[in-house]
């Protein structure tokens, strides 16, 4: 692993107290709604920094991000915001409720190298899914006009000794510096690592590990990016800060760590009906029809090998799809291995997708998606809301309702150098914007 090290935060309150007021989600999964509902409860909220731009999955124009950085720049002349004097690890952890039960997530908020995504020797920066090139070039834009990386990248590492979690978990025994409540239920704590023991017990518990970024890799590339632009246009010296991105780094571990399920609903396909799409998919996959309603799919999906649920929205009607053989993809990607080749999340990409729905009900055209994470998210789409997953009157035709992503196979997947499709995971709960900034310059 690229060393991990400590960093002079910028913080609100000094990094202590309540900053529920002034902590936001990450910027990819608010709308103007939710941005005008956090800056209502306290104008000094993160959002109206990191999110100046709405949709934030399409460059925005230039004055927006010049305004987020004069904010910046008064918040930290007003001292709103302030940076640490002395370097910092942040021990941060999250408690949550998921699937009826209570979990406590524990990671380490640090810095470590800005390298070029890929295996390296003594452990690299690796992805685990394809990105879109829209919301890149919105937080390049931002990153120049700011110079602050202003939310946390989620990495994981194996940890397979359990020592990063131990000296993280043990970093938690007094209490936090900092607090923060967010809308979802979740409750941030932060508590600042400044001595050099219990940094140097991490830095070695981390040694020759590879980083997996579970979410956050549009914010990754945007730090290479940002990184490899001022070394185009000049000397970057050895420590300059933009050669260091800020990350929360989270054991493999660590017995709060939980993947919710990423599902797809497919519209706007102009030959679409579910008899058309039923003939089209026969050659692909077998059809099981359910009796119960959307809801009931996901325990019917407990304990197979690759299968999907379906939901045709027109009808209300559900099935359990399956592929026609056991490794349906062997043929077209024999290079990739098997674990990619029978992920729930290949199948709908290439079959359910490129293979059925592209092909045979679009005209050789692109589909469009959205990508709920709960059952009621994708019934409410299916109804003609539009969610921060997608949506839209007239949208929802089909939905694909799938588990979660086994942690297991993403840190196989990652070590194979392979990548999943968009969208594979989803890591429960996000991690806060606010809670430490990254100056860059």
């Amino acid at each position: 692993m690229p060393k991990v090290e400590p960093f002079e935060a910028v913080q609100y309150g000094g990094g202590r107290g309540d900053l529920s007021a002034v902590v936001a989600p990450p910027y990819d999964v608010l709308d103007a709604d939710d941005k005008a509902a956090l800056v209502a409860g306290d104008a000094h909220n993160v959002v109206s920094i990191d999110l100046p731009h709405v949709p934030p999955k399409q460059l925005g124009p230039p004055e927006a991000y010049a305004n987020a950085a004069k904010l910046l720049e008064a918040w930290l002349a007003g001292g709103t915001l302030a940076r640490r004097k002395t370097p910092a690890m942040f021990a941060y952890r999250q408690t949550f409720e998921f699937l009826g039960q209570s979990h406590r997530r524990c990671g380490m908020f640090a810095v470590v190298e800005t390298a070029e995504l890929g295996p390296r020797a003594g452990g690299g920066i690796l992805p685990h899914e394809e990105t879109f090139s829209g919301p890149k070039e919105d937080r390049l834009a931002l990153m120049r006009a700011t110079q602050h990386q202003l939310s946390p990248i989620f990495g994981l590492h194996a940890d397979q000794s359990g020592d990063g979690t131990k000296v993280v978990r043990g970093a938690m025994q007094a209490a936090p510096d900092a607090t923060a409540r967010t809308d979802d239920g979740v409750l941030h704590e932060l508590w600042a690592v400044d001595d050099k023991a219990t940094i140097a017990a991490y830095q070695k518990a981390l040694e020759g590990e590879d980083i997996f970024i579970a979410d956050g890799h549009h914010r990754y590339n945007t730090a290479v990016n940002y990184l490899n632009e001022l070394s185009a246009v000049g000397d970057v010296s050895a420590d300059h800060l933009a050669r260091k991105c800020m990350m929360v780094i989270v054991g493999m571990s660590d017995p709060g760590m939980v993947i919710g399920p990423t599902h797809r609903v497919l519209g706007g396909m102009k030959g679409y009906s579910w008899d058309a799409f039923a003939k089209a998919a026969s050659e692909h996959m077998d059809l099981r029809e359910l009796s119960g309603d959307a809801h009931a799919i996901e325990a019917q999906l407990e304990g197979k090998a690759t299968a999907i649920g379906l939901l045709d929205f027109a009808s209300g009607r559900t099935f359990i799809a399956t592929p026609k053989t056991a490794d349906p993809l062997a043929g077209a990607f024999g290079s990739k291995s098997r674990e990619w080749r029978t992920l729930d999340v290949t199948f709908v990409q290439e079959v359910l997708v490129e293979r059925i729905c592209k092909p045979a009900l679009n005209g050789g055209e692109a589909v469009k998606w959205a990508f709920p994470h709960t059952i009621d998210e994708v019934l409410e789409i299916g109804s003609g809301v539009e969610t921060g997953a997608g949506g839209g009157s007239g949208f929802a035709q089909i939905a694909a309702i799938l588990r979660p992503t086994p942690l297991d196979a993403v840190r196989d997947i990652c070590l194979a150098g392979e990548l999943m499709p968009q969208k594979s995971t989803f890591f429960y709960p996000k991690l806060a914007t606010g809670l430490c900034i990254n100056p860059l310059a």
